[in-house]
């Protein structure tokens, strides 16, 4: 894999995330208690022993860089890297990213200059373990120009994603980028050609595009520099070139989640902690999540009530009851709480015995206050929730912007952003 660039594109704004990434880039948003986003893409790559590794960003990218720069520090001893690539003006290009291809164009030239034959293009917002050595080897043995990652699904989400039709040889004939009505319906087929059974089939009756490519060099050089005007992958780039180069389907079989929405991210997490058998493992010592190393103490939890929950490093549980819930680093739950089916991101930093002494009803400590009561929400990093306070949506509201400040619903969501307050006795 020496000769193999691992490209990960995170510079949109992340606008089906927000508000969490109204305060960062969208692969910077936390998960499971202790990661980020960009760990996964990053992760799969050093587990696949590709240890050169560019990330893309344009929007909100300062925490990206920071948690990149301290995380992924690869031995000097070795060709490789993970570097961030923010958005810059220069004398060919004076405008942002405008699309995922075009933030590959306008860093052509460094990319290029790696001396690498192959280059592997990946999104920063799916939840997945991959190998991508199979995936690679199997681009360079059919002498592919480029080489989708793809997986069946069914009518849900079909309209979501890229689809596409594939020959008796694996050969991608027709991409067609997030179809609907006429088209999502010209877009079937029968996926027995997968390997699949003929009742599965009948379910899922759509190949989709996973977001992840591998190029020749050649092909990405060509493809990006003789038509200036297309600046996406899925939307243009992938479907024109169906019709002049030899683009190849490989079927992923493991489980992979687009969490790039409030309801899939927040599905996504309180899915880990099912036991025995959570749809995605962060338990596995041989393909393992990478992220900061914080060196915190272990979690406190006195006479408290914890039933399917993941709890993370450095956590103050004081005679709480948690269910199907996941506490970030640093969280702190004072007596009395309830907290149910929620994600609470935790914080950045503790704060000392003397301000919890000085903490007021309208500037409460950071974490969540005696007898509060949290339901079906995320509460975003260095949250003040103060005491007796209800988040539980008992109208039932599927959408509102700030119904009080710092607080969003999305698909009946309650979302408290980040370093929000929230005084005493309020209730959503």
């Amino acid at each position: 894999m020496r000769n193999v660039l691992g490209i990960i594109l995170g510079g949109g704004r992340g606008t089906r995330l927000h508000p969490l990434t109204q305060l960062r880039a969208k692969p910077a948003v936390p998960l499971a208690g202790k990661y980020r986003l960009i760990d996964i893409p990053v992760s799969n790559c050093l587990n696949s022993a590709i240890q050169k590794i560019y990330v893309l960003t344009q929007f909100n990218s300062a925490s990206l860089n920071r948690h990149v720069s301290r995380t992924y520090q690869i031995s000097p001893f070795s060709e490789g890297f993970v570097e961030i690539l923010a958005a810059q003006q220069t004398p060919e290009h004076s405008n942002w990213f405008q699309g995922t291809a075009d933030a590959v164009r306008q860093y052509l030239t460094p990319i290029l200059e790696t001396n690498v034959d192959t280059f592997l293009i990946l999104s920063g917002d799916h939840l997945y373990r991959m190998d991508y050595r199979p995936f690679i080897e199997h681009h360079r043995k059919t002498g592919a120009d480029i080489t989708l990652s793809v997986l069946p699904i069914g009518y849900k989400n079909a309209s979501d994603f890229g689809l596409v039709k594939i020959d008796d040889k694996g050969g991608v004939i027709e991409f067609s980028e997030k179809p609907k009505g006429d088209a999502l319906k010209a877009m079937e087929v029968d996926t027995q050609i997968l390997g699949l059974e003929a009742e599965k089939a009948k379910n899922m009756p759509f190949i989709a595009s996973m977001g992840i490519y591998v190029f020749t060099r050649e092909a990405l050089s060509e493809l990006l520099t003789e038509n200036q005007s297309e600046q996406d992958f899925g939307k243009e780039i992938i479907p024109g070139a169906t019709d002049h180069m030899d683009v190849q389907a490989f079927l992923f079989k493991g489980y992979w989640e687009d969490i790039g929405t409030i309801e899939a991210f927040y599905e996504a997490n309180l899915a880990l902690t099912k036991y025995p058998n959570p749809p995605f493992s962060f338990y596995d010592e041989y393909a393992p999540i990478y992220t900061h190393q914080r060196f915190l103490p272990p979690s406190k939890i006195q006479n408290s009530d914890i039933k399917e929950a993941m709890i993370s490093e450095g956590c103050i549980i004081e005679k709480a009851v948690i269910q199907n819930s996941i506490l970030g680093i640093r969280s702190r739950i004072e007596s009395g709480c309830n907290i149910q089916d929620s994600l609470i991101m935790g914080s950045d930093y503790y704060q000392t015995l003397e301000d919890k002494g000085l903490a007021s009803s309208d500037q409460p400590m950071i974490g969540i206050g005696e007898n509060s009561v949290i339901k079906r929400a995320i509460i975003d990093k260095n949250a003040r929730i103060g005491k007796n306070v209800k988040l539980i949506n008992k109208k039932n509201i599927q959408e509102a912007n700030e119904p009080i400040p710092g607080v969003y619903i999305n698909a009946g969501i309650i979302i408290v952003t980040k370093n929000s307050t929230l005084p005493d006795n309020t209730v959503i």
